[in-house]
C-alpha cells in the first residue's frame, strides 16, 4: 500500500513539473534558456536521487513485512510440534516402579562404593654367596611380583562401612604362588578419636611405620622383614586420634596372634598396641608393644613361654624430604614352644630427599641380633641405596642396590663355626597403585 502511494506522488510531482515547464511564455523561456537547462538538469538529478532512496526504503520495508510473516509460519510450525511432543509423553504408560527402585539401588551402590588395588613388582639379579658352600641356588634374574592387592570398600552409611582385600605373591626364586584375603572386616566411625574394626585389619605398628617410611615396594620394614611382627590380624581394632590436627594417635588390636594367612582361633588373645606423639606436622614419636602366644596355645597344647615385643620409632615427612629411625626389642618371639629363653633386638634407619618433582634418593641401613642369649655371634646387617622416577601418578620405578650379610653360629661341618650367607642385588623395583 504504501509503494503505491509513493509512486503516485512521484507521478504527481514529475506531472506538474513538466506541465509549469511547457505553460511559461516563450519569451521567458527564450531569455533564460540557459539557466532554465542548468536548473532543470540539477532538479531531475536531486529527484533521481530522493527517488532511488525512498526506492530503497520500500525495498527495506517489503524485506522486513515477508522475514516477519515466516517467523511468525515457523513460530507456529514448532508450537504445534511441541503441542504433539506434549500429547506423546501425556500419552505414554507410566514407568515401572521396581525398575525405578533398582536403578536408585544400583546408583547408591555404585556411589558407596570404591575399588583400588596395589602392585609390588621387581626385576633384578641376586648374586648369593654361602661362605662354606659358595653360590646357592637363589643367585640369578628374573622377575618378581612381590605383592598385587586388590580392595573393595563400600560405605553403608555415615557410620558403618566394610572391606576386603585380597593378596596375591609370586616369588620367582622359590615357586611361591598364594592368594588369599588379607584384610576383611567391618568398620563403626563413631569418632575420629574412635574407630572401630571387626576382623582381619591392620595392625597397629607395620602399617603405621611403614606410612613414614614410604617405600614398603622396596623393602618391608624392620619387624616386618625379620618376621617379628605382623602388618595384619584377625581379631578387634580401634583406633583414633585426639588433640588439635591429631597431636596424639593410638591404636590397639586384640587379636588371635597366628597371622592374616591364618584366621584359625587359640585359647589366648594376643594383644599389641601403640600411642604417638606429633609435637609439629610431619613429625611423630611412636610407642609400641605385643605381648601374647601367637596362636601356638592351643586347648591340648601348652606353651613355655609368652611372646613380648618393645618398639619406638622417631620419624619426620614431608614432601622435600623423609628421615626416620626405628628400634625393636623381642623375648621369647620364636621361642614360645621351647624350653629356652631368647632375645632379639634391632633397628633401622632411613632417609630420602626430592631431588626434584619427579625423582627421590634414597637409602637404608638395618641391623639386627636374632638370638642374644642362645647365639650371640648371630647378626644380619642390610642396606640398600635407591633413585626413584615417578613415571605417573600412582606409578613408581626405583634403580635400587641392596646388601645383605648373615652370620649364622652352627656346629656342621666340625668344628663349630659362624657361617656368613652374603647377598647383593641389584635391578628394578616398581609400584602401582590405583
Amino acid at each position: 500500500m504504501r509503494s503505491k502511494i509513493l509512486v503516485a506522488a512521484i507521478a504527481v510531482s514529475l506531472g506538474v513539473s513538466s506541465f509549469a515547464a511547457t505553460a511559461a511564455p516563450a519569451q521567458v523561456r527564450h531569455h533564460k534558456s540557459t539557466a532554465r537547462s542548468s536548473a532543470s538538469t540539477s532538479e531531475l538529478q536531486q529527484m533521481k536521487a530522493e527517488i532511488m532512496a525512498l526506492q530503497q526504503k520500500v525495498d527495506e520495508l517489503q524485506s522486513q513485512s515477508a522475514n516477519q510473516a515466516q517467523t511468525q509460519q515457523q513460530t507456529a510450525q514448532a508450537v504445534q510440534q511441541v503441542q504433539a511432543q506434549q500429547q506423546t509423553i501425556a500419552a505414554a504408560p507410566a514407568p515401572d516402579a521396581e525398575l525405578s527402585k533398582r536403578l536408585d539401588r544400583l546408583d547408591k551402590l555404585v556411589d558407596n562404593t570404591t575399588v583400588g588395588g596395589k602392585m609390588y613388582f621387581d626385576f633384578s639379579n641376586i648374586n648369593q654367596k654361602n661362605s662354606d658352600t659358595g653360590k646357592t641356588n637363589n643367585s640369578g634374574i628374573g622377575l618378581d611380583v612381590k605383592r598385587f592387592y586388590l580392595s573393595v570398600t563400600h560405605k553403608f552409611d555415615d557410620i558403618w562401612s566394610a572391606n576386603l582385600t585380597t593378596d596375591f605373591n609370586y616369588v620367582s626364586n622359590d615357586g611361591e604362588t598364594n592368594l588369599f584375603v588379607k584384610k576383611a572386616y567391618v568398620q563403626g566411625t563413631f569418632d575420629k578419636a574412635a574407630i572401630l574394626r571387626i576382623g582381619s585389619a591392620d595392625m597397629p605398628w607395620i602399617p603405621f611405620v611403614e606410612d613414614y617410611y614410604g617405600f614398603r615396594y622396596v623393602e618391608p620394614t624392620v619387624t616386618d622383614r625379620n618376621h617379628y611382627a605382623n602388618s595384619a590380624d584377625w581379631g578387634l581394632h580401634m583406633f583414633g586420634s585426639v588433640g588439635s590436627n591429631g597431636m596424639f594417635n593410638y591404636a590397639v588390636s586384640a587379636v588371635n596372634g597366628n597371622g592374616y594367612k591364618n584366621p584359625s582361633r587359640s585359647k589366648g588373645v594376643d594383644f599389641e598396641g601403640r600411642v604417638g606423639f606429633s609435637p609439629i606436622e610431619g613429625m611423630v614419636v611412636a610407642l609400641g608393644g605385643y605381648t601374647g602366644d601367637r596362636g601356638k596355645k592351643l586347648e591340648n597344647t601348652s606353651v613355655d613361654h609368652t611372646a613380648q615385643r618393645g618398639d619406638l620409632m622417631v620419624a619426620y615427612k614431608s614432601k622435600a624430604f623423609r628421615v626416620g629411625a626405628e628400634y625393636f626389642t623381642a623375648k621369647n618371639w620364636n621361642n614360645v614352644m621351647l624350653p629356652q629363653s631368647d632375645k632379639a633386638d634391632g633397628y633401622s634407619v632411613w632417609g630420602s630427599v626430592a631431588l626434584n618433582d619427579y625423582m627421590t634418593l634414597f637409602g637404608r641401613y638395618d641391623k639386627i641380633k636374632p638370638s642374644k642369649t642362645l647365639a650371640s655371634q648371630n647378626e644380619d646387617k642390610y642396606y640398600n641405596l635407591g633413585l626413584q622416577f615417578a613415571v605417573t601418578k600412582g606409578f613408581q620405578l626405583a634403580a635400587v642396590w641392596k646388601h645383605e650379610s648373615g652370620d649364622t653360629q652352627v656346629s656342621a661341618p666340625v668344628p663349630p663355626h659362624v657361617q656368613n650367607l652374603k647377598t647383593n642385588e641389584i635391578g628394578v623395583y616398581g609400584q602401582v597403585a590405583f
